[in-house]
């Protein structure tokens, strides 16, 4: 019997689209929450509970509009959570609940749930895996494990767990990709299996790359300093891949960051990068959600670590001199 415990995390959406026509959130005298233009059009009626800090004329932020609570007068789905229309206000799919709110983005995609099944939307609403299997995890190095025939279990007041059913592994078109027999160092484990590198590149991508990979001993030293299991430098080395490329109101490469088990560093936006689509302009995410040029980035992160070792010399994982 296998299971998979599901953590409690909650992401907020990144907006990069720019030119877009200006949206916001409006409350009702009875607190449900809709959507108007700036002129005060209603593009989705006040219908919703919403359970965060939600103000009202706070902006719509990204592609679509999110909806983070309950629609009145609207029986509960199980296993999601909030709602999500386009700009437009028509509705697009409810999101995978993971745990305390709306799946998050993985990949430059998120889970969501339509008639017990899971599929995966991209950052503009549009569905890139239909909706087929009982339970899908997050992306992670181009895969994404799935089950048919499995359940839920509770394992205590907080967390659920996966239990049986048929397992795999699809890639990012959703097909299904059996285990290698034969594999190499540059290959991906998954649950004790290997999986082919799903990671191709053109010269202009693989110059992208190599901005990161000059660096990867700087990177590596400043994202392990605090930590105090003694590593090797095969542990330490990072690896580099794009997971997401331009596309309609999205100008970017998305740049993540992996260890040497090909494993992200982090669910939020630690070590993420983006590109312009010239391939020439650097910017890290920091952890409100903007865009930081590289440079200012780094020497931030670098300053940070240094005052981190300065109090705690006993860390056996040094900068670089």
């Amino acid at each position: 019997m296998k299971k998979i415990l599901l953590a409690i995390v909650f992401i907020p959406i990144l907006s990069f689209s720019q030119g877009k026509e200006i949206l916001h959130y409006f409350k009702t005298r009875d607190s449900l929450v809709g959507v108007k233009n700036k002129a005060g059009k209603i593009i989705v009626p006040a219908e919703f509970k919403i359970y965060g800090y939600l103000r009202d004329g706070d902006p719509v932020e990204g592609e679509t509009i999110l909806f983070d609570g309950e629609k009145v007068g609207t029986a509960y789905e199980k296993n999601t959570w909030g709602y999500v229309y386009d700009r437009q206000g028509n509705f697009l799919y409810k999101p995978f609940l993971y745990d305390n709110g709306p799946d998050y983005f993985s990949e430059g995609v998120r889970r969501f749930v339509k008639d017990g099944k899971f599929g995966f939307a991209d950052r503009n609403g549009k569905t890139v895996i239909e909706p087929k299997h009982n339970f899908a995890s997050f992306f992670n190095y181009g895969y994404a494990s799935f089950c048919d025939g499995c359940d839920w279990e509770k394992t205590d007041a907080e967390h659920k767990a996966i239990v049986g059913g048929t397992w795999g592994v699809m890639n990012a078109k959703g097909q299904t990709v059996q285990p290698l027999t034969k594999y190499s160092e540059n290959d991906v484990e998954i649950n004790g299996k290997y999986y082919p590198n799903p990671f191709q590149y053109n010269d202009k991508e693989k110059n992208i790359l190599q901005f990161f990979e000059k660096q990867n001993k700087k990177l590596s030293d400043l994202y392990y300093v605090n930590v105090y299991n003694k590593l090797s430098e095969n542990e330490k080395k990072l690896f580099f891949e794009i997971v997401e490329r331009p596309k309609e109101n999205f100008p970017y490469y998305q740049v993540n960051t992996y260890d040497y088990r090909k494993k992200d560093l982090g669910m939020l936006y630690r070590f993420k990068f983006l590109v312009s689509d010239n391939g020439k302009i650097f910017y890290a995410i920091d952890d409100v959600e903007k865009k930081v040029p590289f440079e200012e980035w780094f020497e931030n992160e670098m300053k940070e670590a240094k005052q981190f070792q300065k109090k705690h010399s006993d860390n056996p994982n040094k900068l670089n001199p």
